[in-house]
């Protein structure tokens, strides 16, 4: 039986931002995950299948400085709000993934206070790696989050925060969640994880858990932890890189890489995210979006599209205090409020996303080079016998390339499909143009 992931297409939303909450925490409640079900239509007519929700845990202010990992933030409803939206969500056949910051907690954690006021031989001091003296703002000094003073470091060596963990992912598998993103997996041991997700996967098998992990070993933490996947950051980069320098050979070697993920695991892909430079902003031209979203979605993976991405929003990360903001904006009541210009990238998004669902098997696809230049690529993707044929062109004149067994032309700007005397077949790109081919007769 097919795993419902196999199928998945999240479209990823960062909550406190999308409904405008204020930025710090504040007294009484404010229902406004609603302001989330209004946009749940327009999810599901670009394509998508789940939501993959950022924090949406009580915390003082982003949403990753955890106070209660067991009570909705007040900012953005209750108990009540998040049962509607799962309950709309299902109506329409959507998924709901959750945000789960388990690295570390906001110094308002309660436990962390404690553990500040009773010292480091406290029961409450063990959640935590106090590390003895004073830190540089005279308290006392504990291990962080990457250096970050306001995100204070949970101790996984401990039995305390383990059992923990493993209640709050089941407590909201409970209530109807789907899956788990692992914020910051790679910086908690992988015994960890494993332990944790032993005991979560005996009482929600079917649940889909991946891991942030930005480099290095992939394919051991995915095996060391029992993670489902891992964010597919090499692709990312690979992806908006070789595109901008027109050094398509950087693209190449990321999907040999990709290939070798598949053969372990289904990766979590994107070419944008709540962390990043919005993609219309990263890529020195626009035209270039088309050329992105082939590849995202005809590779395997389990491909995400962020929201705004899709309406072309800009907004780029900055490394201060509030450097998220441009790319974490809140959205209009309604999508009939969007700008017009946007939607052609959404149509754009429809029609991919389009091929991607009428050729599930994608979802384990590996690439195979047909033609590279620096310029200009044709890559065949399979899986199970099946095959379909990306081309790219990112030089502003034409260009004639090959593709083999190509019949039908499933998306993008080709202009001819060409069968020669010889049987080989080439198809004609405009500048800039790119093309989604298919090899079998419609």
């Amino acid at each position: 039986m097919t795993h419902w992931i196999d199928n998945a297409i999240f479209w990823h939303i960062y909550p406190l931002g999308f409904v405008g909450a204020e930025q710090r925490a504040h007294a009484g409640i404010r229902h406004r995950l609603n302001h989330i079900v209004d946009w749940l239509d327009y999810a599901v007519a670009l394509g998508a299948s789940g939501l993959l929700l950022g924090p949406i845990f009580t915390s003082s202010t982003h949403g990753y400085d955890t106070i209660d990992h067991f009570r909705i933030d007040p900012r953005l409803g209750d108990d009540y709000d998040f049962d509607q939206l799962i309950m709309e969500a299902r109506r329409r056949g959507l998924k709901v993934i959750l945000d789960g910051v388990f690295n570390h907690v906001g110094r308002d954690f309660p436990l962390f206070r404690a553990a500040i006021e009773n010292g480091t031989a406290s029961q409450e001091a063990s959640w935590f790696r106090l590390l003895g003296g004073k830190d540089e703002t005279g308290g006392p000094a504990y291990a962080t989050f990457e250096g970050h003073h306001a995100l204070v470091a949970l101790n996984h060596d401990s039995s305390d925060v383990t059992s923990y963990v493993t209640n709050v992912m089941n407590h909201w598998l409970d209530r109807g969640a789907s899956g788990w993103r692992l914020d910051a997996a790679y910086a908690v041991s992988r015994p960890f994880w494993k332990t944790v997700l032993t005991d979560v996967r005996q009482r929600h098998p079917h649940a889909y858990i991946f891991g942030e992990v930005i480099h290095g070993d992939y394919n051991g933490f995915v095996t060391a932890t029992r993670v489902d996947a891992v964010t597919q950051y090499e692709l990312w980069k690979a992806i908006w890189s070789a595109i901008n320098d027109c050094n398509l050979f950087e693209l190449q070697w990321a999907l040999e890489r990709h290939n070798g993920f598949l053969e372990r695991f289904v990766p979590l892909t994107f070419v944008g995210n709540h962390d990043v430079t919005r993609l219309a902003s990263r890529l020195t031209d626009e035209q270039h979006i088309a050329h992105a979203l082939a590849i995202l979605m005809t590779v395997g993976g389990t491909p995400a599209i962020y929201a705004g991405d899709e309406q072309a929003f800009r907004g780029v990360k900055e490394n201060r205090v509030g450097g998220d903001d441009a790319i974490r904006p809140a959205f209009p009541a309604r999508p009939e409020e969007l700008a017009p210009f946007g939607w052609p990238i959404y149509r754009l998004h429809q029609q991919l996303i389009g091929v991607r669902r009428r050729h599930p098997w994608l979802v384990r696809a590996k690439s195979r080079k047909i033609h590279l230049t620096a310029r200009q690529a044709v890559w065949a993707m399979e899986a199970n016998n099946q095959t379909i044929l990306v081309a790219l062109n990112l030089r502003d004149g034409d260009a004639i390339l090959p593709a083999p067994g190509a019949k039908n032309v499933l998306a993008g700007t080709a202009a001819a499909i060409t069968i020669e005397l010889d049987r080989s077949t080439s198809i004609r790109l405009p500048g800039y143009g790119w093309a989604v081919l298919s090899t079998e007769e419609q």
